[in-house]
């Protein structure tokens, strides 16, 4: 404990990190303040159920941390914007002239540019469907009578839109002035929010009646924990491949000296593709409820309800067999081993016993491929893993917090911001957070100069 504190004093004594410590906390706490304000033409009192919606919907609720079912000014959160970031970034592989602007620091800018009018579009596109939910039964009480309808169509979509790029301004100024990612930290923490009222909830249902309950939510406790560095496990693998550098000659013609090559390693993630697998694959599950009225069938209805709910057979198989093939799909879109190899060339390293070039991408497509599949299998285990908690008697709050989406953004994000903090701890000759080793984040930078 005297340690933990001796830390905390040496975090408090930077100058810099304490501005920033104390700028993205006042920034977070703008954003969970405005996620409790009502949007025009909705009274907050009269919303009939604040427990939020299911399938898709209670993913986004999820991320905009409980104000998409507040009918709020940030109801949409920072999605759209990750979104527009995923549009952009999926066009820059396949449209050569965003892939050659990505690699310059001006294109770059465009891009961000583009991005943000994207943004624009895509949150007014998701705007006009979250007024046609809100007018569904569940809102209808809250809705003012005197309001017109087509002044809250139009008021709610400029809130709305405003609430969007607010909520992004204040991602990238936690991101430049504050600590850690912005947006990421800002999707963490409406999703961390929901966690107390969760276990709260979970320890109210095991003490009913007795009968051990105590010990189970103790056991449950310990299985939550075993889940979190199961993740963090996950997110932190790596596959490292060997590398020298080839023998230099340095200083003038008289005295010139051979240096003999550096050694170094190629750090391959066993989890390249990140929590991206999860979501695409959570959005595919729910593409069928949306032919369910076309059908009168009971045989189709019933399976898609299975589609439905996270603890029925088909849903966890079919999900979990997604979740591996868009693991693969997203690693191949992100990864380029061939590029890797050019750099590796251009940069007078190699890998031990493989020749430079197609043969050495070869080789790193190789091991990648190996070391996908069980990334792949145990990222699909926590993607199954609420499903089988709510099987086993969990609440339905608290197992989601047992892998899934959930988790996994927040293990990342915990690493990235703490990878922050030790470096300011570094490079003002403190110790690190760790007794041994530094810790890395999902966005820990490659060591390896030829690869960079």
């Amino acid at each position: 404990m005297k340690k933990f504190i001796d830390k905390l004093k040496n975090i408090w004594s930077i100058e810099e990190l304490r501005k920033r410590i104390v700028y993205t906390i006042t920034l977070v706490l703008v954003y969970r303040i405005g996620c409790y304000i009502a949007l025009p033409g909705i009274n907050p009192s009269r919303i009939a159920d604040d427990s939020g919606p299911g399938g898709i919907l209670g993913i986004l609720n999820m991320f905009a941390g409980g104000a998409f079912s507040r009918a709020s000014i940030f109801a949409l959160g920072v999605m759209p914007y990750i979104s527009a970031s995923i549009f952009m970034q999926l066009a820059g592989i396949v449209v050569p002239q965003i892939a050659k602007m990505q690699k310059e620091d001006s294109g770059r800018k465009k891009i961000n540019m583009y991005t943000r009018y994207l943004t624009v579009l895509v949150t007014a596109f998701q705007a006009s469907a979250y007024v046609a939910y809100l007018r569904s039964p569940s809102y209808a009480a809250a809705l003012t009578p005197d309001y017109s309808p087509f002044m809250f169509w139009l008021s709610t979509i400029i809130v709305l839109t405003a609430g969007t790029l607010f909520v992004m301004w204040l991602g990238e100024k936690i991101t430049d002035r504050g600590i850690g990612n912005g947006t990421s930290l800002i999707i963490m923490v409406g999703i961390l929010a929901r966690f107390p009222h969760s276990i709260i909830q979970e320890f109210g249902a095991k003490n009913i009646g007795g009968g051990g309950g105590l010990l189970i939510f103790l056991i449950e406790l310990a299985v939550f924990i075993a889940v979190i560095v199961g993740l963090i496990l996950l997110t932190q693998g790596v596959r490292k491949i060997p590398l020298n550098y080839a023998r230099r000659i340095i200083g003038s013609t008289n005295a010139a000296k051979e240096v003999s090559g550096a050694r170094d390693f190629i750090p391959l993630k066993v989890n390249s593709a990140g929590v991206m697998p999860i979501i695409f694959a959570q959005a595919m599950m729910f593409i069928p409820t949306i032919f369910t009225g076309f059908t009168t069938s009971e045989t189709a209805t019933g399976f898609v309800q299975a589609l439905t709910d996270n603890r029925s057979l088909w849903y966890n198989l079919i999900y979990a067999v997604m979740v591996i093939a868009f693991t693969y799909f997203y690693t191949a879109l992100i990864f380029n081993p061939t590029e890797m190899a050019d750099n590796l060339k251009r940069n007078n390293s190699f890998i031990p016993g493989v020749k430079p070039g197609e043969p050495t991408a070869d080789y790193i497509a190789t091991i990648m491929d190996r070391i996908t599949l069980p990334g792949a299998c145990f990222l699909a285990l926590a993607g199954i893993l609420p499903g089988i908690a709510g099987l086993l008697g969990v609440t339905s709050g608290f197992a989601s917090f047992f892998g899934g989406t959930s988790m996994l953004i927040g293990v990342g994000v915990i690493l990235d911001t703490l990878q922050q903090v030790e470096s300011y701890l570094l490079m003002n000759h403190y110790d690190g957070l760790m007794k041994a080793g530094r810790i890395t984040g999902r966005t820990a930078v490659n060591t390896s100069r030829a690869s960079a």
